[in-house]
């Protein structure tokens, strides 16, 4: 079936509801409150959470005229794609209307912030921070807006080892250190649609040195994470407003640094405590009145 650029899935579905077998109207309806787990998580996975065999899944694509659940997923996918040239305005609703509506405009957000947070896999993350934890070395690498997430979990990171953990790019043109890294270091690419060229040119140093790639991306399809040993998912398109959210991506990251510190045991506190004690001699902070 040839899916036009223009065409949503979820419409095609919506429409064909009615004339679903029960069985498949269930699983129609769940695919269509869940699209975004439907097009990163797999067909068994999804059938657990729906209570349904996943071969209905494939009978439901079939039922709507889609080759296969493969074919489905990979339409659904492509329609949450924004246009390459525009892919903030793109996400642009004409304007609310009403006195409230800058009000419901921020309430929807945050419930939608809210709401993405439980399809993090915290075994996901476990996973990816004892990785972290064996590395010899951490590389960082996240641009654009996704240069705020790299920070932040760079500077938490270095709070407990200091010598250890470098962001991509900070000493000098990226390709210095892409041609750095090595075998048993940790490389982390943050990144979500549109995804950057200069992300794919990270993770394709890290394959190349045979490092291990950790990709905290919004879709395992993400460019940046194919190949990835390890992929942390969050939610990027489903909030309103013009750009993208970073939420998921900051819990991720923090999420890794106090997993990778609990880890450390005993050395990470004492480091982390020489740190402090670092930063109250050269008076960080501002001393508490009391």
């Amino acid at each position: 079936m040839a899916v036009s650029a223009k065409s949503s899935p979820l419409s095609e579905l919506r429409i064909a509801l009615p004339s679903l077998p029960l069985r498949l109207q269930e699983v129609g309806r769940f695919v269509a409150a869940n699209d975004y787990d439907a097009t990163t998580r797999s067909m068994r996975d999804l059938a657990a959470e729906a209570g349904a065999d996943p071969a209905a899944f494939t009978r439901l694509a079939k039922a709507i005229g889609y080759s296969g659940w493969d074919e489905l997923r990979a339409a659904l996918t492509e329609a949450r794609r924004p246009s390459p040239t525009s892919p903030f305005s793109g996400r642009a609703k004409t304007s609310r209307h009403g006195p409230n509506a800058d009000v419901a405009l921020i309430t929807d957000k945050l419930e939608a912030e809210a709401a993405g947070l439980p399809c993090i896999s915290a075994q996901a993350i476990a996973d990816a921070a004892r990785t972290l934890h064996d590395a010899k070395r951490i590389w960082i690498a996240g641009y654009r807006s996704c240069r705020s997430v790299a920070e932040l979990l760079n500077y938490e990171l270095r709070l407990f080892r200091p010598e250890q953990v470098q962001i991509v790019g900070t000493s000098g043109p990226d390709d210095l250190d892409l041609g750095a890294f090595r075998p048993g270091e940790a490389v982390i690419v943050v990144g979500f649609l549109p995804y950057t060229n200069a992300s794919v040119r990270v993770a394709q140093a890290a394959h190349r040195a045979g490092a291990t790639l950790i990709a905290i991306a919004d879709s395992l399809s993400a460019p940046m994470a194919e190949g990835a040993d390890h992929v942390l998912l969050f939610e990027a398109a489903s909030s309103p407003g013009f750009f993208p959210s970073l939420t998921g991506a900051i819990a991720i990251a923090q999420s890794l640094a106090a997993v990778t510190f609990s880890l450390g045991g005993t050395a990470a506190k004492k480091r982390l405590e020489n740190t402090e004690a670092r930063l109250a001699a050269a008076s960080t902070y501002v001393s508490e009145k009391g």
